[in-house]
């Protein structure tokens, strides 16, 4: 499985042949390394609704006419805009062609301005992505929350990426914890630096993981990591 990061906490995910997207915030991303336009992939997944993470999502969906898989009031509001969508919701998982999604539960919220208001758009989530015989953890934006041991125990997940940019999300402290109740080796940290009040030292983090014996790879926008 090779991942790439491109930026705040999109995450393109390949393996087999299969490609998806997470959270594609491109365009306005000033760390992104990669425009929408040239995005290519089988699906893109949403961990919420705001547009730091729903970025250019029906762009993407309708140049490449592929499903979004979102959490019900999301994929709603995805299909009143032109394009393939899969309903899902937290606890339910789905088989798709090359590789399986379940949401988790996540603790933030979830909304989108739409034509000068802000609309709820369901609960936040996380998501385990299954491909081939790897799975990923992708937290979303969340705050350090109990049922991460249950997740831990529950499902043998070989990479963690993790939000560390505090303010808005759990910040470094909280997001080791996370790793440790997770039970994973590697953790990639996203949502941080992206913009001023949410910078972090990424290189402090991966040595705060490195002193519970968990291995922290913090990517450059652009960069790519194999599990």
């Amino acid at each position: 499985m090779k991942i790439t990061y491109y930026g705040h906490s999109c995450i393109l995910v390949e393996e087999a042949g299969k490609r998806v997207i997470i959270d594609p915030f491109l365009t306005g991303n000033p760390t992104a390394t990669i425009a929408a336009e040239d995005v290519k992939v089988d699906a893109v997944l949403l961990t919420h609704g705001h547009s730091d993470h729903f970025g250019d999502t029906i762009t993407i969906a309708k140049q490449n006419d592929c499903p979004v898989v979102a959490v019900y009031e999301l994929a709603e509001y995805c299909q009143s805009q032109g394009v393939q969508v899969q309903h899902m919701n937290i606890g339910g998982s789905h088989q798709f062609d090359g590789f399986k999604v379940k949401y988790t539960l996540a603790f933030h919220s979830s909304s989108l301005e739409v034509n000068g208001t802000t609309v709820y758009m369901g609960q936040p989530a996380g998501i385990l992505l299954t491909m081939g015989d790897k799975t990923i953890y992708h937290a979303g934006d969340t705050a350090l929350f109990g049922d991460m041991k249950i997740i831990g125990e529950m499902n043998d997940i070989d990479t963690a990426i993790l939000p560390i940019g505090d303010v808005l999300t759990m910040g470094p402290e909280d997001a080791v914890i996370a790793a440790e109740w997770l039970r994973v080796e590697k953790v990639i940290p996203v949502h941080y630096n992206t913009f001023p009040f949410i910078e972090q030292d990424a290189k402090s983090f991966t040595e705060l993981l490195e002193s519970k014996g968990i291995k922290g790879v913090a990517l450059e926008p652009g960069a790519s990591t194999e599990i």
